[in-house]
């Protein structure tokens, strides 16, 4: 892969963190400092502690303090709490007789080879796909249940990669669409989400975090970092907005949370005995749609 995707690293390195230096764990990942080689954590853990005043220009304490703060007040939030949404929502699932998971832009995700009761699609970009399996192989990661499917849902064969995999569109399946919907053009993401909406039976799920129009301040950081990456942040969203196109699409939404609600949910355990609390992004909702 000519260039790492930074902001896949970044969300792997988040998970890996937050699993290797925390008892009490929001979301337990324990194959992503796996993926990831040493030098890799060690070189994303040095920048992020020496560029501690881009994130607060009034901290003080030492580079292990400094990582500490990153990692809670501007990477793990998000990338824990949605991840941990997820999970939860898939094991409710499982009860109802959900067999199959679909990862939109899976970059370094590791849901699939942790639970071995679903078949798991990965869809990413070719070159996103090879680096991954090579990661896969070099860290000897069981992973018999999942399937790649190499295709950049940016463009228009996507759907005929799903229709050419394994996936049995006739059976329920859960969808994940994860950090995805600032990336595209508000066009882009709703002809997403009809076209999978067309090709899911009814009961299937679809999961998707999503932009409000108002930033918070720990946004526009992760804005300016995306822009930094090239991976430019282009859309923003209301709830209003956001339920009539779903409709449209044969969508329900079964589940939404906002800023408190994820705090009360996700953080408020962690947040009892943690002097570095973790506290979710105003301006980011989760979206949990069932179709019709």
């Amino acid at each position: 892969m000519k260039e790492k995707n930074i902001t896949a690293l970044v969300s792997c390195f988040a998970r890996a963190y937050h699993n290797k230096n925390n008892k009490i764990k929001i979301y337990e990942d324990n194959f992503a400092e796996k993926i990831l080689s040493k030098e890799e954590y060690n070189s994303i853990s040095y920048n992020m502690s020496n560029g501690i005043k881009f994130f607060n220009p009034n901290f003080v304490g030492n580079n292990i303090e400094a990582l500490e703060w990153i990692v809670n007040n501007n990477l793990a939030p998000s990338i824990l709490a949605r991840s941990a949404f997820t999970a939860k929502s898939i094991e409710r699932d499982k009860v109802l007789g959900l067999k199959q998971y679909l990862i939109f832009a899976s970059g370094y995700d590791t849901y699939g080879y942790n639970d071995k009761d679903l078949k798991c699609y990965e869809i990413d970009k070719p070159e996103m796909i090879d680096d991954k399996i090579k990661r896969i192989k070099n860290a000897n990661i069981e992973n018999s249940n999942v399937q790649y499917i190499k295709s950049d849902f940016t463009e228009n064969n996507w759907q005929e990669a799903l229709l050419n995999s394994d996936i049995d569109f006739s059976e329920k399946i859960f969808c994940s669409l994860l950090g995805i919907s600032y990336y595209l053009t508000k066009e882009q993401f709703y002809t997403m989400i009809k076209k999978i909406s067309n090709l899911m039976c009814k009961g299937s799920c679809m999961v998707f975090d999503y932009p409000l129009e108002e930033d918070s301040e720990k946004e526009n950081i992760n804005r300016q970092l995306a822009k930094g990456a090239n991976e430019e942040m282009k859309s923003k969203y209301s709830y209003q907005e956001l339920e009539l196109k779903l409709q449209e699409y044969n969508l329900l939404i079964y589940e939404h949370l906002d800023n408190k609600d994820i705090d009360e949910q996700y953080f408020k355990k962690y947040n009892s005995i943690s002097d570095n609390k973790i506290y979710a992004p105003k301006g980011v909702n989760y979206c949990l749609v069932v179709k019709r």
